[in-house]
């Protein structure tokens, strides 16, 4: 008797267990999804937008903003970014994290970026937005170009 109720006592605690360990485990995919969620650029390939310290914490101080773009083997490619709130840094990302390319200061002599790339790989890219070390955020323009070979 005590054999039966043992089991029938583990059953009854092994369901809601069960239940409760799918349920957080659900409820922490979700939470993971929301906090990365990288912004499609749009088919126009230019972004007008803001930085703020509501976007991913660089651990220097400053924050980042993330977009994914597709991009095909063979693809050259001019991404710049423009600010005159902060001083730009531009960074394409491979699906994997491993940067592409960098850009700090472009040619022109001010403080924006400006990243030319040739793409050996199809596959979706990520840019990243940032500011330089703790220079802050604020209004942004990207742009990313396909250049056509001549």
């Amino acid at each position: 008797m005590m054999n039966a109720f043992a089991a029938r006592f583990s059953f009854a605690l092994l369901v809601p267990t069960t239940f409760l360990t799918v349920g957080l485990t659900a409820a922490a995919v979700r939470a993971q999804n929301e906090l990365y969620n990288p912004i499609p650029i749009p088919e126009r390939n230019q972004v007008s937008d803001t930085l703020t310290d509501q976007d991913i914490p660089t651990g220097e101080g400053g924050f980042a903003r993330d977009y994914t773009i597709e991009l095909s083997a063979g693809d050259q490619v001019a991404i710049d970014l423009i600010s005159d709130s902060f001083d730009t840094i531009v960074t394409l990302l491979a699906s994997d994290g491993s940067t592409i390319a960098e850009n700090d200061d472009g040619p022109d002599g001010t403080t924006n970026s400006l990243l030319f790339s040739r793409i050996t790989e199809t596959g979706t890219y990520i840019i990243r937005v940032r500011a330089f070390g703790e220079t802050g955020g604020g209004p942004f323009t990207l742009k990313v170009t396909r250049l056509r070979p001549i």
